[in-house]
C-alpha cells in the first residue's frame, strides 16, 4: 500500500470549506425552522407533500456538502468521488422539484386571484433555482476538466445561491411576526424586493472566500469574482425583470403546465 503525504497547508485550507459548509448547512436550517421544521413536530405546517420532498432533498443537500468537504480535508478522495455521483443525481432531482415547487406556489397564488403578484415573486425560487444550476454545471465541466480549485469553489457558489430561500424566511418572518402554520404562499405574494437584502447578505460568504483567498494564495480565485458579479446581477436585475411583459407571459406559460 502506498502511503501518501499532504501538504499540511493545503490540508488546513481544506478545513475552510468544511465551515463555510457548516455555515451552509445552519442558514438552511435555522431559515426554514420557524416556517417548516418547528412546525412539523406541532403539526401546523399547511402545504402538499410536494413540499415536504423539496425540503428533504434540499436539506440532504447541505448535509451531503458538509460530508464531501470533509472527506476531501482528510484526503479521503476516492470516497469524495464516489459520493460525488451521488451529488449529480440530486442536484439534479433538486432542480426538477424545486422547480415543480415553485410552479405550485405560483398556481396557489393565481387561484387564491393574486395575479401579477404572483407571477412577479416567481423569478425569486426561478432565478435561485437557475443559478444553482448554472453553477453546478460549471462544477461538474471544471472537475473534469482536473480543476478541483475551481470545482470545490462552484458548489459551495451553488450551495449560497440556494440559500436564498432560507435568508428569505428569517425576513418574511420579521415582517410578519410569524406563527402557527404561517409561511409564504399560503398569503398574499411579497413584494420581490424581500429577496434584494437577503441576497446580498448572503454574498458575505462569498467575500469570505475571497478573503481567504487572499490570505492563503495571495490573489482571490477567478470563481469568486465571476461568482459574485454573476449573483449580484441576478439579484439586482430580478426586481425591474419581475414586472415586464415578458416575465409575466413565461409566468403565465409556466403555470399552464402546472395547472
Amino acid at each position: 500500500m502506498v502511503a501518501v503525504a499532504f501538504n499540511p497547508a493545503r490540508q488546513k485550507a481544506g478545513y475552510f470549506y468544511v465551515w463555510m459548509a457548516a455555515v451552509c448547512a445552519l442558514v438552511a436550517f435555522g431559515g426554514f425552522a420557524p416556517t417548516y421544521w418547528l412546525q412539523l413536530p406541532a403539526s401546523t405546517f399547511v402545504g402538499p407533500s410536494l413540499l415536504h420532498l423539496h425540503g428533504a432533498l434540499f436539506f440532504a443537500w447541505t448535509m451531503l456538502l458538509l460530508s464531501q468537504t470533509a472527506l476531501a480535508a482528510n484526503g479521503r478522495l476516492d470516497h469524495h468521488r464516489a459520493w460525488g455521483l451521488v451529488g449529480i443525481s440530486l442536484a439534479t432531482t433538486m432542480i426538477v422539484i424545486g422547480l415543480a415547487a415553485a410552479i405550485n406556489t405560483l398556481t396557489t397564488g393565481l387561484a387564491a386571484g393574486y395575479g401579477d403578484s404572483a407571477r412577479a415573486f416567481f423569478i425569486l425560487p426561478v432565478s435561485a433555482i437557475s443559478l444553482f444550476a448554472g453553477f453546478f454545471v460549471a462544477a461538474i465541466v471544471s472537475i473534469q476538466r482536473h480543476r478541483p480549485e475551481a470545482h470545490k469553489r462552484l458548489i459551495l457558489l451553488a450551495t449560497i445561491s440556494l440559500l436564498q430561500a432560507a435568508m428569505g424566511r428569517v425576513f418574511f418572518v420579521l415582517a410578519t411576526g410569524g406563527g402557527p402554520g404561517l409561511r409564504p404562499g399560503l398569503g398574499s405574494p411579497p413584494p420581490v424586493s424581500i429577496g434584494l437584502v437577503s441576497g446580498l447578505i448572503l454574498e458575505l460568504m462569498i467575500v469570505a472566500g475571497i478573503i481567504y483567498d487572499w490570505r492563503t494564495r495571495d490573489r482571490p480565485h477567478p470563481v469568486w469574482l465571476i461568482g459574485a458579479i454573476v449573483m449580484t446581477a441576478v439579484i439586482l436585475l430580478r426586481g425591474p425583470l419581475s414586472t415586464t411583459p415578458a416575465w409575466l407571459a413565461f409566468a403565465d406559460a409556466l403555470a399552464h403546465i402546472g395547472g
